[in-house]
């Protein structure tokens, strides 16, 4: 508890700034301070969790309140030691309302243990991206296969020496593992989020994002198994593949549901029915962050690294079980992945 200060003297209005603070107007101010004081000292470490709706409405009007009542103070020079009193208050509460770092990570919780459900929801969405990115790598495959020359017009100059060298290009990041981490987790959100947010092209840029990723892998697949080197490849996709995949399929999904809003806007005004699809996209999208961190880790770090090729699958297969067992988790109810504001109103 803050200790409360010696009242002012005694006076007869506000008329100016030597004027001094009514008793009657302090006497009506203090229990609303008292109030404000107590709702801060029962949120203690927990924050703003331990109250209800009405209590957090409660909160909000006595801090604008008291913000009021600090400016009068202020313009009482015999009131000072009051004025520090109602600022480290307001102070305080200011923390409490605005800086709840402890709820932000609770609701982050929250969000990753109910998005399985989110996910469910768009799976037709990430589906499609999928088979977009799968017909594309067959074609890919299949064109290389049979025409050598093919994968030449494609990849980099580097990429094939290293081929027909029968040497991994990916060499190069095993001297510089931290360094290549950071590059590469960046590239994957890079390409991530830009396969979502190209959606706004009515669909056009995602399509393309997952039609040319689909394409090189499959070019890429059919370059070194036609050098022998395809278990070189998939021993070194697999660790990290096995999350970063699933999370571009994710990020087109979202793009695809984006251009859904906007073809197909059904009853609701185009701008309406984009701004929810939007909504509902950034939500998907947001949960393969975690999958790309781990991915990128893993890719710096495990898959070029000289790890014994039946480790690296059983990595894959052991974090590909997890990811299945955790997006087939069952859902906590339909309100769980409601939007924030259509929460607030129906509490």
């Amino acid at each position: 508890m803050v200790s409360w200060p010696p009242q002012p003297g005694g006076g007869a209005g506000l008329g100016g700034k030597k004027a001094m603070i009514s008793t009657r107007w302090l006497a009506k101010r203090k229990p609303y301070w008292a109030r404000l004081e107590e709702l801060v000292d029962r949120a203690g470490r927990r924050g703003i969790s331990v109250f209800d709706h009405l209590e957090l409405q409660e909160l909000g009007l006595l801090y604008r309140q008291t913000a009021s009542d600090l400016a009068v103070v202020r313009e009482d020079a015999t009131s000072r030691q009051l004025a520090a009193y109602l600022n480290h208050l307001l102070g305080r509460a200011h923390n409490l309302i605005y800086m709840g770092e402890r709820p932000q990570v609770r609701e982050a919780l929250r969000f990753y243990a109910r998005y399985p459900q989110i996910f469910r929801q768009m799976l037709p969405q990430t589906t499609l991206a999928f088979l977009i990115f799968a017909v594309l790598a067959a074609v890919g495959w299949a064109v290389s296969a049979h025409d050598a020359g093919f994968a030449y017009r494609l990849l980099s100059s580097p990429m094939m020496e290293s081929i027909e060298k029968r040497q991994m290009w990916t060499q190069s990041i095993v001297t510089v593992k931290p360094l290549a981490a950071s590059a590469i987790l960046t590239n994957n959100l890079s390409v991530s989020f830009a396969t979502f947010a190209l959606g706004i092209t009515a669909g056009i840029g995602t399509v393309w994002m997952l039609a040319l990723n689909g394409l090189m892998m499959g070019v890429v697949g059919a370059a070194t198994w036609r050098a022998g080197m395809a278990l070189q490849l998939w021993s070194f996709v697999a660790p990290h593949g096995v999350l970063e995949l699933p999370a571009i399929f994710i990020a087109g999904g979202g793009g695809l549901e984006i251009a859904r809003g906007i073809l197909f806007p059904g009853l609701l005004p185009r701008g309406e029915s984009l701004a929810k699809a939007g909504g509902r996209a950034a939500r998907l999208v947001l949960g393969i962050v975690p999958m790309l961190i781990v991915a990128g880790t893993i890719e710096g770090f495990i898959s070029p690294s000289s790890l014994a090729v039946p480790l690296k699958f059983a990595l894959a297969a052991v974090l590909g079980s997890l990811l299945i067992v955790y997006l087939r988790s069952a859902p906590n109810s339909d309100a769980s992945v409601a939007p924030p504001e259509t929460r607030k109103k129906s509490a």
